[in-house]
C-alpha cells in the first residue's frame, strides 16, 4: 500500500454549509486541498464523503494521517 501525499502539516479550517456534502482528499495530489479534484485516479486511494450536519467551521485533515478520517485529529504533531 502506498503512502499519502502530506498536502500540508496543519489541518484546513472550513466553513461548511448545513446539509452540503464535502468530498475530502486522502490522496494528497488535490490542487483543490483539501477537497478531492480526481487526481487520485493513479492511486488506489478515494476520497471521503463529509456531510455538515450544520454550519460551523471544522477542521479538515491536511496530512492524510488522521484516524478520525477526514476530520483532523493531530496526527500531524508527530510528523
Amino acid at each position: 500500500m502506498s503512502e499519502p501525499v502530506i498536502a500540508q502539516k496543519a489541518p484546513y479550517a472550513v466553513d461548511v454549509e448545513e446539509g452540503k456534502s464535502y468530498f475530502w482528499c486522502s490522496c494528497g495530489k488535490s490542487a483543490k486541498q483539501p477537497f478531492c479534484d480526481g487526481s487520485h485516479q493513479d492511486t488506489e486511494f478515494l476520497p471521503a464523503k463529509f456531510e455538515a450536519t450544520a454550519s460551523k467551521t471544522v477542521y479538515f485533515c491536511g496530512c492524510k494521517k488522521t484516524g478520525g478520517v477526514p476530520m483532523c485529529d493531530g496526527s500531524h504533531n508527530a510528523l
